[in-house]
């Protein structure tokens, strides 16, 4: 899952939303105060933006960020402010504590991790002056390390070469990023990794170079440990498989970083890597409990020496194993399946008996924190928010899916992931519990169907997560079946449609600016207008499915798009090409027309090639309203794009054979099939037949990265699993 979607999951408990505006938690007292004479403040998502009037900030260069901890936050913001402000100095800052605190939570990206403030320096000179003059106010505050810059001496400041202007580029694999200019003038990648790095033409400043030999001071040249691989990278640190150089045994390293990978109660990643190694070493000679073998520090990241255990994540089994994935899977395949699966349920929950007969809470286990060993035996592992029984004290971190509601203490809380374990390797949909609490009844009833599962080891798991026993008369399936069912037929297909759009309206919030309809946080990133994430494509699916029209949300549409401000994206899933042919399809022809003239007015040639928000879906669009408007010239465009798709084609070899990662995409919306698409339909148009053969050639690229499952089913090749979805699979 993307990191970026946890600071949505504050605004509101039901709807992904944005903290900017009325939704902003526990702001800081600076978002408050009046704005400064000569000055102008503006809200981006999370941030507050501050900068002079008509102040003239380059494009890109030398940027300063202040890290901060959630006690010394407002602190160091009061000590920025008051320095950039009489310096007529922009600078921007994250606009609560809730955010800084998600800014350094444990699965936060670490390319951004500890970002609290950002200066931005008109020249080299500016940036010196402010280092010394703020890094000297800031001595002494505490604050995360900010992996993609370089520190300045020992305080919260930190400093890295990139863009202050947001411009975007593609990058080798096709994706839309932001970017900064070569000296040729042509947009590049902006990198933002968790190494701190300078483009290619940039010269470190002469008072940088310092701070650049103390970073590279620290190694781990010294350590009794070879690492030899990396396993897992989180915010609070990495884990690593190494070599005890000393006895040649296996090990894998925990690294915790300070002030960083915070909990829910505040604790960092340090605190946690102390707490694990205290309940190890409680659990000391418990089977399937991975023994600690050493800690120590390194610099300011502390260590845990664990030992290594050989075997593969219980997700990933279960993702091979489960017969719903295979369409030829039998009762004999299901049966087999079966008789595994109740026999990791049991071992898994003879770990947890004796973890408990030693008064310990696990309070993490999910399917992710079971390893299988090669021999078939579980091995229970992370340990970070395990606790004694009588600290009475709950996890601060855990899986949607498994997490215990907070009416569960002590031992109960593993006993309600136990029972979610034994209804999600049969269904893996327990995260729904949440949001209906008669679902452990309908997955049981499923399971039950396919499966060959004792009707006791169901009726036990339903009722551990209900908290509850059918004689109390209230349990959540005579709640559930209150409820009124719909007919069959095709009147319960209106009565289903009705129902789902009567939701839909419901949700609207026609008052806003930046969306319609709660969604995927991508809209507010993309104006909320798109296809993909945005109010085109629920009005859209209103009207295709002839569902009462919503002409507020109609008009909501027409202002936004006619008011969309230069470098909103074009593309048909994601941009406005594709609002432009909702607009169309809900009969406004000439507000259409008027915003795919807009649309040629910006540079698309800079899109990528694909279908989602790329330049295949621009032709195809273009295409489209040529016929629609009678307009040659319209197709005169899409030719025009087809051909920039044409010349970055290749041929079938100049793609890999593995999709996603470090390799372009195969798929639908972002791989070769939406070219290929794109070039079928202008076959189809002209009869060329030179897009014919451009069509196989991008189709053929695409089954380059397929691969034929045991089963006979086609799927795209990630390298690690195979994706049969629309999007990106086959």
């Amino acid at each position: 899952m993307d990191n970026g979607y946890e600071v949505y999951c504050i605004a509101d408990p039901l709807f992904y939303d944005s903290m900017s505006g009325a939704n902003r938690v526990d702001p800081f007292d600076a978002v408050k105060r009046p704005v400064p004479d000569g000055w102008e403040r503006r809200f981006l998502e999370n941030w507050v933006v501050m900068n002079p009037v008509g102040a003239a900030v380059p494009q890109q260069g030398w940027k300063v960020h202040a890290s901060a901890c959630l006690d010394n936050a407002e602190r160091i913001l009061e000590i920025v402010w008051a320095y950039c402000v009489p310096r007529q100095i922009t600078f921007k800052f994250l606009a609560a504590r809730s955010a800084v605190h998600l800014r350094n939570a444990k699965y936060a990206p670490r390319g951004s991790s500890g970002k609290f403030v950002t200066i931005y320096p008109a020249d080299i000179d500016e940036l010196g002056t402010i280092l010394h003059d703020l890094g000297e106010l800031l001595t002494g505050e505490p604050g995360p390390y900010i992996l993609s810059d370089l520190r300045w001496n020992e305080g919260p400041l930190y400093v890295r070469y990139g863009g202050f202007a947001l411009r975007h580029c593609l990058s080798a694999r096709g994706d839309r990023v932001p970017a900064i200019e070569d000296p040729n003038g042509a947009l590049v990648p902006d990198r933002r990794d968790a190494v701190f790095c300078t483009p290619p033409w940039v010269t470190l400043p002469d008072l940088l170079v310092p701070q650049l030999a103390a970073r590279n001071a620290t190694t781990v040249t010294e350590l009794p440990y070879r690492i030899e691989q990396v396993l897992h990278f989180s915010n609070g640190g990495g884990l690593y498989e190494a070599t005890d150089q000393r006895t040649g045994a296996r090990v894998v390293l925990k690294e915790a970083r300070p002030h960083a990978g915070l909990a829910a109660d505040g604790a960092d990643a340090v605190e946690r890597l102390r707490r694990e190694r205290e309940m190890l070493e409680r659990l000391a000679g418990v089977g399937g409990v991975p023994a600690v073998h050493d800690h120590f520090a390194l610099g300011e990241h502390h260590f845990l020496a664990l030992e290594f255990i050989e075997g593969t994540p219980l997700n990933k089994v279960f993702a091979q194993r489960w017969p719903m994935n295979d369409p030829a899977a039998g009762p004999a395949e299901f049966a087999a399946y079966t008789e595994w699966a109740l026999g990791m349920c049991a071992q898994v929950e003879e770990i947890i008996t004796a973890i408990h007969d030693r008064g310990v809470i696990h309070g993490d286990l999910h399917l992710f924190n079971v390893i299988v060993r090669d021999d078939g035996r579980a091995t229970l592992i992370d340990y970070e928010v395990a606790s004694r029984i009588d600290e009475a004290r709950r996890p601060t971190l855990g899986s949607p899916a498994f997490a215990a509601p907070r009416d569960r203490t002590g031992f109960d809380i593993d006993r309600y992931s136990l029972a979610c374990l034994r209804l999600a390797l049969f269904l893996p949909i327990t995260a729904m519990i949440r949001l209906d609490a008669g679902k452990p009844e309908d997955f049981a009833e499923v399971i039950a169907e396919h499966f060959p599962v004792p009707p006791d080891f169901l009726a036990e798991a339903v009722q551990t997560i209900a908290g509850t026993s059918e004689a109390d008369g209230d349990s959540p399936r005579r709640r559930a079946r209150a409820l009124p069912s719909l007919p069959d037929g095709i009147s319960g297909w209106t009565a289903a449609r009705d129902s789902i759009v009567a939701g839909i309206l419901a949700s609207a919030t026609p008052k806003r600016t930046d969306r319609l309809f709660p969604g995927d946080i991508a809209q507010f990133s993309t104006g909320g207008l798109n296809i993909a994430h945005g109010a085109a494509g629920v009005l859209y699916a209103l009207a295709v499915t002839r569902a009462t029209p919503y002409p507020a949300g109609e008009h909501w549409l027409l202002e936004r798009a006619a008011a969309a401000p230069r470098g909103t994206r074009l593309g048909f899933y994601d941009g406005l090409h594709g609002v432009a042919y909702v607009l169309g399809e809900l009969g406004y022809r000439q507000a259409a027309l008027d915003l795919i003239e807009f649309c040629l007015t910006e540079h698309s040639d800079q899109l990528g090639t694909d279908l989602s928000g790329g330049l295949a879906g621009v032709a195809l669009n273009l295409a489209h309203f040529a016929g629609m408007a009678g307009e040659p010239t319209l197709f005169d465009h899409a030719l025009r794009a087809a051909d920039i798709v044409a010349d970055r084609l290749g041929t079938i070899e100049s793609v890999g054979t593995i999709s996603g990662g470090d390799h372009p995409y195969a798929g639908l919306m972002h791989g070769s099939s939406g070219p290929a698409l794109m070039f079928l339909r202008l076959y189809e148009h002209t009869g060329d037949r030179g897009f014919l053969e451009l069509s196989a050639t991008a189709l053929r690229q695409d089954l380059r990265r397929c691969l034929v499952r045991a089963d006979g089913s086609m799927r795209v090749n990630e390298g690690w699993r195979a994706m049969p979805y629309l999007d990106r699979g086959s």
